[in-house]
């Protein structure tokens, strides 16, 4: 019961990863388009995954190339959710 439950939590905890995602890339794609509801989409997505990324982000930070910056921590999170929820869907008896 507790590794469905937690598997669920990894499950939604990428699932907002993803939206993370898709929400910068709309304010960069078209930046002044959205308004508040994109404001707000950015400040649910980033509220619940920052505190996350954010200190692995102090381990290890973007990597600049060119005028881009590749944001390495939330690389590491996805993919260590990803791996957490491959260990622990195993667990769970169907």
């Amino acid at each position: 019961m507790i590794a469905s439950l937690l598997g669920l939590l990894l499950v939604l905890f990428q699932l907002v990863l993803l939206a993370r995602v898709v929400v910068d890339w709309i304010g960069v794609l078209s930046p002044g388009s959205g308004g508040s509801a994109l404001y707000q989409a950015r400040r649910v997505t980033h509220g619940i995954t920052e505190p996350v990324i954010a200190p692995v982000r102090r381990v290890v930070r973007p990597v600049n190339l060119g005028g881009i910056s590749l944001d390495l921590a939330f690389i590491i999170v996805f993919v260590g959710v990803l791996i957490l929820r491959t260990a622990i869907v195993p667990l769970i008896p169907f």
